[in-house]
């Protein structure tokens, strides 16, 4: 059911959304990691993008496994701790608490502000307020990872469909929340790719 628009957050269950799901966001797990295991910054090799994908081509595969959980479950935290403070079954503030994760995430007040794409913290969040619809997407990507033999082109395939498969199971104005989380995505894209340009 589309229940977003019946919840009318005070200011104050915003406010902690928003700020509790900054604070977790901006925990820099790919950076604590890389530290640990190699003593690298993230943010100053391969793509400089400090997550899961840099980990995994800079530090293999097995070491950023951790990397994966952990921006992962930074989303579950702060979109449960906004169904907490909703009580009421209804999600709207989850999506609140998600978005400012992903912005933790992306400008991370414990890295200098320096941080990742928020892909997987989106995902985490989402598996909260939209299991169904992750899940079915997740299914997405396991087929087409079948296929292809590609973890890459499985995540886009899955990513791709996950809006349109939100919008079937829990309507527009979840699937418009949706839009706007996975719009922070996209920022942080078209930002570190003109960064790319300016420092080719």
């Amino acid at each position: 059911m589309d229940s977003i628009s019946t919840f009318t957050p005070t200011i104050v269950d915003v406010i902690i959304a928003v700020v509790v799901g900054y604070l977790v966001g901006s925990i820099p797990v790919a950076n604590l990691v890389a530290k640990r295991r190699a003593a690298v910054d993230l943010r100053t090799v391969g793509d400089r993008n400090p997550g899961f994908w840099n980990a995994r081509e800079t530090l293999g595969r097995k070491a950023a496994i951790p990397v994966f959980v952990g921006d992962v479950a930074k989303g579950v935290v702060a979109a449960g701790i906004g169904v907490l403070i909703a009580d009421d079954g209804v999600w709207g503030i989850a999506y609140v608490a998600t978005g400012a994760a992903m912005i933790g995430h992306a400008y991370p007040v414990f890295a200098n502000f320096t941080g990742g794409r928020s892909i997987l913290t989106f995902v985490g969040g989402a598996a909260v307020f939209a299991p169904v619809s992750v899940a079915i997407s997740v299914g997405v990507l396991i087929v087409v990872f079948a296929i292809t033999r590609s973890f890459a082109w499985g995540s886009r395939a899955g990513m791709l469909a996950l809006p349109f498969v939100h919008l079937a199971v829990d309507g527009p104005y979840r699937t418009a929340a949706m839009g706007a989380l996975m719009t922070i995505i996209g920022i942080r894209f078209a930002i570190a790719a003109l960064d790319d340009r300016r420092q080719a």
